[in-house]
C-alpha cells in the first residue's frame, strides 16, 4: 500500500475538483478511459502525472476486474451464470452481492428481486421471458445455481458495490478527500477548502429538487424512466405492478446499501418504503417524486 501526505481529489465522471483560491495552478493528474460500460474521466489534484499513473491504472486494473464479475454485457461471471444456469466457485464479491440482494429481498417484503432480468430481456427484445422468483435462487460458496430459464441482473445493487470498492481502493493508496460520480455518489473527506462535498438530485428532464452536502456518505439516485422501454419504465415489479414513485434518492453509509434501497422504494408506497428504510443504519430518503 502506498501512502500520500498530501491532500488530493479523485473525480470520475462528472463531479469536478476544487481547489482553494490561489491553488489554480496546482497540478492535476487526469486520466480518461471506458468503466462499467461508460466514459470514466478521473482526475487527482496535487499529484503529476507520473505519481498518479500507478493509482490510475490500479484503478482501471479493479473496475475491469469487476465488470468482468457483474456485467451483463461482456463476458461476465454473471453472463455465464445466466447462460449456464449455475456458477461453480462464484468469486467471493459476487457472493457478497447476492447476500446483501438477498437481505434486500427480505426487508422489502420481495419487492427488490433480481431474478426480474427475463421479464426486462423479453420487453427489450432481447431474448425468452421466463420465470421469476428469488427463492429459486440458491447460492453458497460452492455454486450459484438457477432453475431453467431464470436469469439474474443485479443492475440496481452492484454498481453501488463497485463504487464502494473503488472508494475503499482510493483510501488504501492514501487519498482522503475524494468524490466519486460512478452512477452512484460517493464523498470521503472534503473539499480543498474544507468544506463539505455537494450534491445535486436531478430529474431526468434536468430539474434539480435537492440540494445536499456530502461526507463519509453515499447517494443514489434513481428515475424510474431514465432508460424507457416502449412506453414503460426501466424498474420492473417482480408482481407486474406499476412503480409507487418516478423518482427515488437515498444516502447511505455505502453506496451498495444506498443504491439497492432506491431501487426497491420506486416500487413501494411511502410508508413500506419508510419502514425498509429504517432496517438500515444511517440511511435515508433525501429527495421522492
Amino acid at each position: 500500500m502506498s501512502v500520500l501526505n498530501r491532500r488530493h481529489f479523485l473525480t470520475i465522471a462528472a463531479a469536478s475538483v476544487a481547489l482553494p483560491a490561489g491553488a489554480a495552478t496546482l497540478t492535476t493528474a487526469t486520466w480518461r478511459g471506458q468503466a462499467l460500460g461508460a466514459t470514466t474521466y478521473m482526475k487527482i489534484a496535487g499529484l503529476g502525472d507520473t505519481e498518479a499513473a500507478p493509482i490510475f491504472a490500479h484503478v482501471e486494473q479493479e473496475l475491469v476486474r469487476l465488470e468482468r464479475i457483474f456485467s451483463l454485457y461482456r463476458d461476465s461471471a454473471l453472463v455465464a451464470l445466466n447462460r449456464d444456469g449455475q456458477l461453480d466457485a462464484p468469486a467471493p464479491e459476487l457472493l457478497e452481492v447476492l447476500s446483501l440482494a438477498d437481505g434486500l429481498h427480505r426487508a422489502s417484503g420481495g419487492v427488490f428481486d433480481p431474478s426480474i432480468q427475463p421479464k426486462w430481456r423479453a420487453m427489450a427484445g432481447q431474448g425468452a421471458d421466463g420465470p421469476v422468483g428469488w427463492s429459486r435462487v440458491r447460492f453458497d460458496a460452492r455454486k450459484v445455481v438457477l432453475e431453467p430459464g431464470m436469469a439474474l441482473t443485479l443492475n440496481g445493487i452492484a454498481q453501488g458495490f463497485v463504487t464502494d470498492r473503488i472508494t475503499a481502493l482510493l483510501r488504501n493508496e492514501g487519498l482522503r478527500d475524494v468524490l466519486m460520480d460512478m452512477g452512484e455518489i460517493a464523498a470521503m473527506g472534503a473539499r480543498a477548502d474544507g468544506t463539505p462535498w455537494k450534491a445535486g438530485v436531478a430529474t431526468p428532464q434536468g430539474e434539480v429538487i435537492a440540494r445536499l452536502t456530502l461526507k463519509d456518505r453515499a447517494l443514489a439516485t434513481l428515475a424510474v424512466r431514465g432508460t424507457v422501454l416502449g412506453d414503460q419504465g426501466h424498474i420492473l415489479h417482480p408482481a407486474g405492478k406499476d412503480p409507487h414513485r418516478a423518482l427515488v434518492s437515498v444516502s447511505a453509509p455505502r453506496a451498495v446499501i444506498a443504491d439497492g434501497l432506491s431501487t426497491a422504494l420506486c416500487l413501494m408506497s411511502e410508508d413500506a418504503g419508510a419502514a425498509l428504510v429504517s432496517q438500515y443504519a444511517g440511511a435515508r430518503i433525501e429527495a421522492s417524486v
